[in-house]
This record gives structure tokens, sequence and C-alpha cells, in this order.
């Protein structure tokens, strides 16, 4: 088989690997199962999860078996990682909605056909209908406290109030692993740093109850050159929902990266080979915008299809080329034509705030058709909608057209 870890690592994928000498041997003699989870807090999901599921991807293509767990059950609870609030609580209806949403977006990552064909199991069937005293009992009695306490998700949450409700997180992502592996003979699971005590919790729980072979692999989350996670927009989340984020302002999103983001995006959200990566990595200045458009094309074709991918990238050219008017153009209906220009903005979901509209006008970063904005008060009027249509431009790359 091929050495799947190291290509792994020689993309940049990996953050951190467990009993690392026996994974790497392991991979190499046989087809592994493997699980990565997803809550599904949302009926999408965002640009944070496309990392795990390409990882999940190649593993695949390696001739291991994914199994995609919906946290149907770990939903109703939320993972306090990273948080510095408790998650909102979702009804089952809500959960029972997203996980159908989320299982159709998985399946443009993973094969559900062939000999390591992927499943997709929901947790919410086995833990829904735990017995609270027999659970506590066989598995509440292998996790310590002060072990849970020292972990950093749980650190971080005890000045603002961490739950009890919560601290189950990790007793029940633990036996989540511990029934995949007994089910399934699942021995890896997969997910992003954030969860490296989760996993663990897991892996240590199979390896006392089972004595068997059990192990974690986190990789490492998708960061801006300085350090923030990437994905964020005026709107809020990247969802790979086209109803929620357009092809065309996906595209549009990969095209404006900064050029030190170019070699990591393309290494770990396409398929292009390395060699092509770094030849497209390693142009400078205007040539580097080249690499920026193939990376939004390749990336908005994984996630949307190749007919959207063409469409997004036929609407940023004509943009760009002076045709204001297209279909694909990011658009929003306004219930009225007399609107301020700051209620616009935040209605397009150019900013989040008037305040940040205030700031973009005053720096000179707005137009409206062409006309650059100086007035905070300006109101738009009858005049503006030339042809039924207005189009606000946001610094140099991003148009939105008011109708």
């Amino acid at each position: 088989m091929t050495d799947i870890i190291k290509e792994l690592e020689d993309r940049g994928y990996i953050e951190q690997l467990t009993h690392e000498a026996e994974i790497r041997e392991l991979f190499k003699k046989e087809s592994v199962s493997f699980y990565i989870g997803i809550d599904p807090t949302a009926n999408s999901m965002h640009i944070g999860h496309f990392v795990a599921l390409m990882v999940a991807s190649r593993l695949q293509k390696a001739g291991h078996r994914p199994i995609i767990l919906m946290g149907g059950g770990t939903a109703t609870i939320g993972d306090p990682s990273g948080r510095t609030d408790m998650r909102q609580m979702l009804t089952r209806e809500q959960l029972d909605d997203n996980v159908a949403c989320i299982k159709k977006q998985a399946e443009r990552f993973v094969s559900f056909e062939g000999d390591n064909a992927a499943i997709i199991v929901n947790n919410a069937d086995w833990l829904l209908d735990l017995k609270y005293i027999d659970f506590m009992r066989d598995i509440g009695s292998e996790f310590t406290v002060s072990r849970m306490l020292a972990q950093e998700c749980y650190k971080n949450r005890l000045e603002t109030g961490l739950t009890f409700f919560e601290m189950g997180y990790l007793l029940l992502q633990s036996y989540d692993f511990l029934y995949l592996n007994q089910k399934y003979n699942c021995k890896l699971q997969i997910g992003g740093n954030d969860q490296w005590s989760n996993i663990i919790g897991g892996v240590e729980l199979i390896r006392k109850k089972e004595t068997s072979e059990a192990y974690g692999l986190t990789f490492k989350l998708l960061t801006t050159a300085d350090g923030k996670k990437m994905g964020k927009t005026a709107k809020g989340a990247l969802w790979l929902n086209p109803e929620r984020t357009s092809p065309y302002e996906f595209y549009q999103y990969w095209r404006n990266i900064g050029d030190t983001e170019v070699e990591k995006v393309l290494k770990l959200l396409t398929y292009l080979p390395m060699d092509e990566v770094n030849r497209l990595s390693s142009l400078k200045d205007a040539e580097i915008n080249e690499a920026k458009k193939i990376a939004a094309y390749e990336i908005t074709k994984l996630i949307h299809g190749e007919e959207e991918a063409k469409k997004a990238e036929e609407a940023a050219e004509a943009l760009f080329g002076g045709n204001r008017n297209t279909d694909n153009m990011p658009t929003t209906e306004l219930a009225s034509k007399e609107i301020s220009i700051l209620d616009a903005m935040l209605e397009a979901g150019l900013v989040s705030s008037k305040g940040q509209a205030k700031d973009l006008i005053n720096q000179g970063g707005i137009s409206l058709n062409d006309e650059k904005i100086t007035d905070i008060k300006y109101m738009l009027s009858e005049k503006d909608f030339k042809d039924g249509y207005a189009i606000i431009q946001k610094g140099k790359k991003v148009f939105h057209k008011l109708i």
C-alpha cells in the first residue's frame, strides 16, 4: 500500500500522531477503518470541515475505509473545545434535518462504493438510549476529573462557567470511538488539532477496555498567515452550502487570499500534484494571481462542481473586465430603493456593522456604480438603480448587485 502518512506529511496535513511508529507500520500493511466526527450544529458544513474531508478522501484513495460519524447525539450537548460560552441547544428535529443536509455534502469527498466503501453513522443511534448509571459505572469510571480539568478545552471555561453537562462531551466522544472499534474494527480517529484531548480520551479508553489497537491523528487547522482561522467573512462563516454562501462568493474568497497563503491552500484543499503546487507557489508579484485563480477554481469545483466553478470564474473575469451586469454576481433584493448606504451595505452582507461601513467609506473603500462614496449619510434613490440595479464595490475586488 502507498505510504499515505508520508503523503499527508508532505502536503502539510499532520499536526500530531499517537503511537507514531505503530501508525506508520499499520497503514503500510493493511486497510484501516478510521472515523471522523461532524457535529450537525448547522444545516451545512463550513470551511473548517474542509481539511478533515480532504484527509478522509486521501486516506480512502490510499485503500482505507472512512466512517463518517454524524454527531446527532453529541450535538445535543455541543463540544466545549475552543468555546467561551455554551453552545445553543438544538431540538431533535433540527438535528435530524442538519444530519441529512451534511450527509449530502460529505458524499462529494468520499465514495460509498467499492471494497473500502465509506459508511455514515449517527451516534444518536447508540447514545440516546444509554442508561446513565450503567454508562457512568462502565465508562465514567475510566476518567479522572483532575485529568479532564487539566485539558485546555476545560481549563479555558472554568472561569466563565463550565457545566457538568458539557464535561460529559469527552466521555461520549470517547465512547463513540469504543463503539466503532467494537462494531466496525475502527482503529483510528482523525480530527483537527483542537480535538486532541477528545481523541486521546477515546484512544486510552479502547486500550483499557479492549486491550486492542487504537490511534489518533490530528491535522492542522486552516489558518491565515497571522494565525487566524480562515473562512471568516463579513457575513460570518464560509459555508459549503450554496444557499448560505454562493459559489461566486466562495470562489472570490479563495481568489482574494494573501500571497503567503497560496501554498498552504493548494496543498491542503486541492488534488493538484505537488510538482504543480510547488510551481504555482513559487510565482512572484503579479504572477501569483494566476496561482490564486487556479486555487479558487479547483476548490470551488470540489465543493460546487465544475459547472458552478466555471460560472464563478467567468463572472469574476467579466467583473474585472468591466462588464458589471452578470447574473452570477452576489445579489441582494432591497425592500425599498430609498435606503441609506450604511443599511444597504449591511443588508448585502458587505459589513458586519454600521461602524465598519462608516470606516470603509471614510477610508475611500466604497463605490456605488463606479462613483466613490464619501458621505456616510448618503441615501440611495431611484436614480442609483439604472436598468433596475445598482452595484456596490468594496475595495478593488468585491462587487455586489442591489435590486
